[in-house]
């Protein structure tokens, strides 16, 4: 490391820092990545029981009755990726799916009248939910048809309603939709966190659930995916990709400064080591004086001894509870996985409760959520700030990532991807089918 140049110092292994290093790799920047960590992922690891117990517990053994550490990848964070999202399309114009493996979520959920529903998958579930009455289905399949033959440049499909003008109340109201109905598509299809979203134009809610809808096409059941052996594989699979193409990694590395020159950035110092850079990629937790802090989130990480009541026992869901369901301002969301998918003991299931912080006794705010699992063998409760930077870095060329939220997908961090990518770059991330690495050796052999 020591006064060795390279063109980017990515501090920090969240998803977001891992892709940028990829895709800077393979266009040639000389990349170095350092974590203060001990594992990839920071924010979005996955981590085995010795690790979580070590977190949250310091350093008390975890009990012998939850099986073996190496069975355990436990995630951080509660979040899927979209069928049809910008992280599978990132992974695909990567190659990086060579490294991973998916399995498609089992179910979604959400709380209505006390009671946990299926979303409906097919339209004979859609027909059977007892989510609406009879009228109330006729109602919204019309709701449901416009929205899917609705095209911005084509008025004839505007029935009188300009989608990137009217506010997504009028349309409700238009289609005379019931305040259950209006809550089930704003939170549980078009999953916005909170309802801010009626009062803004409804192009953004249509497209958010043309997503779900064409996800839930693509794969079935759900339109959820997660990777085999939890989501710290997503940051380690773009490492991979890195180090291929020439990047350097150092893992356990403590970042003491970052170093500038007139104003701009010039190298990143560990101890009396100092790496020559022109440009830095961090996390918010790297760069504490360039950040604000937007909002709260309470996670609670549950170890559970069996499935969670009321969900036909599948071995995979993502459960919202809607705010207005529990007098809240923000959603409750719950994403469980379980042994089928690598990341704990065959028995034992995992889940994760989650919501914006509103008060000042935020536990008390989970609670609806946590009252569902059934037996709660363990929990481990973690309250973390949502940063964003305060400049957007291209005055000294130091780039902060914004923290995770409380969306229940990677959609907001793909965002974040994209809008970092052109800061640093000048140019738009243009996502393609790129060639596989075997194909890329055979062009090379030629």
């Amino acid at each position: 490391m020591q006064d060795e140049q390279y063109d980017v110092v990515v501090m920090g292994t969240g998803l977001t820092e891992c892709i940028l290093s990829g895709l800077l790799s393979i266009e040639g920047k000389k990349v170095l990545h350092v974590d203060r960590n001990d594992y990839y992922g920071g924010e979005s690891a996955s981590l085995n029981l010795t690790q979580l117990y070590k977190k949250f517990r310091d350093g008390e053994a975890p009990p012998a009755a939850l099986g073996k550490d190496r069975d355990y990848s436990v995630d951080l964070i509660p979040k899927f990726m979209m069928g049809n999202g910008e992280l599978v399309k990132i992974l695909t114009h990567t190659d990086v799916t060579r490294y991973l493996e998916f399995k498609q979520v089992a179910g979604s959920y959400v709380f209505r009248d006390n009671k946990i529903a299926k979303v409906p998958a097919t339209e004979m579930e859609a027909v059977r939910s007892p989510l609406m009455g009879i009228f109330e289905k006729r109602r919204a399949k019309k709701f449901f048809e416009f929205v899917q033959t609705y095209k911005q440049d084509d008025s004839s499909t505007h029935q009188g309603m300009d989608m990137a003008i009217t506010p997504m109340e009028e349309v409700y109201k238009h289609f005379g939709l019931e305040p259950g109905t209006i809550d089930f598509i704003g939170h549980a299809l078009a999953l916005h966190l909170e309802d801010s979203y009626l009062s803004r134009p409804a192009l953004e809610t249509f497209e958010r659930i043309t997503l779900y809808m064409s996800s839930m096409a693509r794969w079935g059941k759900s339109p959820y995916l997660y990777p085999l052996y939890g989501l710290g594989e997503l940051p380690q699979g773009f490492a991979r990709l890195s180090a291929i193409y020439g990047g350097t990694y150092m893992l356990d590395k403590k970042v003491d400064e970052i170093v500038y020159e007139n104003g701009k950035v010039v190298g990143v110092r560990s101890g009396d080591e100092t790496a020559k850079c022109t440009q830095v990629i961090c996390d918010p937790s790297y760069a504490p004086d360039k950040v604000q802090k937007v909002d709260r989130v309470i996670r609670a990480i549950c170890l559970l001894r069996g499935p969670i009541p009321n969900t036909e026992d599948v071995d995979s869901f993502q459960l919202i509870i809607p705010q207005n369901q529990v007098g809240r301002k923000n959603d409750i969301y719950i994403a469980g996985v379980s042994s089928s998918h690598n990341v704990c003991d065959k028995g034992h299931y995992l889940a994760i409760v989650s919501t914006i912080v509103e008060t000042n006794n935020p536990q008390e705010e989970i609670q609806p959520g946590l009252a569902l699992l059934g037996p709660i063998v363990d929990k481990f409760i973690q309250i973390a700030d949502i940063c964003e930077p305060v400049s957007d870095g291209t005055q000294d060329q130091v780039f902060v990532s914004k923290s995770y939220d409380a969306t229940s997908h990677f959609e907001t961090v793909c965002d974040d991807v994209k809008s970092l990518y052109k800061r640093i770059t000048g140019k738009d991330l243009v996502l393609k089918q790129r060639q596989t690495q075997e194909e890329e050796q055979k062009e090379m052999a030629k």
